[in-house]
């Protein structure tokens, strides 16, 4: 599968309770579910007003099908081509 960024606008998700995230969780992963194996939500990252999530999937498609089913903007979708760490650095 291939690795995506999505960044998604949501005003004040950064003042989130544990349980409303939580509670976004379980919908996520309903969805993810109702999607089948060709999507994996990996992780996300909390801003003040947005969150970056990183998911595996077969295509951007279902990224955007994911977004409208369950109600998550996806305001910008960027795919991953690869990555790097500070290992990389040579002496």
């Amino acid at each position: 599968m291939r690795k995506f960024i999505i960044e998604r606008e949501i005003t004040g998700i950064g003042k989130s309770t544990a349980e409303e995230l939580s509670a976004a969780a379980q919908r996520s992963n309903r969805t993810l579910k109702e999607l089948g194996s060709g999507i994996q939500w990996v992780h996300s990252y909390v801003t003040p007003d947005k969150t970056f999530c990183v998911y595996l999937a077969e295509s951007e498609e279902l990224i955007r099908a994911h977004a409208a089913r369950s109600g998550f903007p996806a305001t910008r979708i960027t795919e991953v081509c690869m990555t790097f760490d500070p290992s990389a650095e040579r002496a």
